[in-house]
């Protein structure tokens, strides 16, 4: 489960981090380009939570 819950909080810090840099770059392209790459990281975490959600219900024995 370890090795799940890394791979939700990498893209979700590494979103994070896009999203500060969206507010601080330069120029309005690179803000947009950057608050994208925020939005799709922020997609990506979603899922994989959705992932560990159902494998933990198919951990979970059934009475």
């Amino acid at each position: 489960m370890t090795n799940m819950q890394e791979s939700l909080d990498k893209p979700r810090a590494e979103a994070a981090e896009f999203l500060m840099m969206s507010v601080l770059a330069p120029d309005a392209q690179k803000r947009e380009h950057f608050a994208r790459l925020a939005d799709h990281l922020n997609v990506l975490a979603s899922e994989i939570a959705r992932a560990i959600a159902a494998k933990a219900d198919d951990l979970t024995p059934r009475g």
